[in-house]
């Protein structure tokens, strides 16, 4: 049972952050290294001179998900450990629904964090500071919302609904538009992400 719950909690935890790498991060050694690394674009063109960097909104969506990657692991890799036992959580009146919860809430945070960096380059690029003190302000928001822990189905709800918002609000920032996703959506479009990028 408790391998069971390792492994179903790590990959709610880390399953989207694992999938976003493999299919759009893993098949190009730059983004790798910004994912690792979180080197500016200019440090990323003496690596290659002849290769262009990549876009700013590219490594935006990189280093976002980078860092998502790392707050997770940080945040719930001793939750994971304990999993695995010895004891059973729940037994004194605490929720056993824990792991649970812990898996969904760093699944979030990581989402997050990809949206708040795209949002945040966009912001810094077009010296627009309103986009920077709502990244800040929705993080100590979401962040404030575990102290409502073991109310889980107030604190995950409340931060899925800004995870939603907030992942709308990187998508047209990232310059998607409302026939860009129609498009995707109906599967016209098989090329997503190019697609989104000329219609800017």
């Amino acid at each position: 049972m408790t391998a069971a719950v390792f492994f179903g909690c790590a990959f709610i935890a880390f399953g989207p952050a694992l999938a976003l790498y493999i299919f759009t991060i893993a098949t190009d050694p730059l983004r790798i290294i910004f994912l690792i690394v979180g080197k500016a674009n200019e440090g990323l063109k003496t690596i290659n001179p002849d290769e262009p960097a990549p876009s700013m909104r590219l490594l935006a969506y990189v280093s976002g998900l980078g860092f998502g990657i790392m707050s997770g692991v940080f945040s719930f890799v001793n939750t994971l450990s304990d999993s695995l036992g010895p004891g059973t959580v729940g037994i004194h009146g605490d929720s056993p629904y824990f792991f649970l919860n812990s898996a969904f809430m760093t699944q979030v945070i990581i989402l997050l964090h990809m949206f708040w960096g795209i949002i945040f380059f966009d912001g810094c690029e077009k010296k627009n500071w309103y986009p920077l003190l709502a990244v800040i302000l929705t993080h100590l928001l979401v962040s404030a919302l575990t102290f409502l822990n073991p109310q889980y189905e107030i604190s995950l709800v409340s931060a899925y609904m800004i995870m939603v918002l907030t992942g709308i609000w990187a998508f047209f920032v990232a310059g998607g538009s409302r026939r860009s996703l129609k498009r995707y959506l109906l599967c016209q479009d098989k090329n997503f992400l190019l697609y989104s990028q000329r219609s800017r």
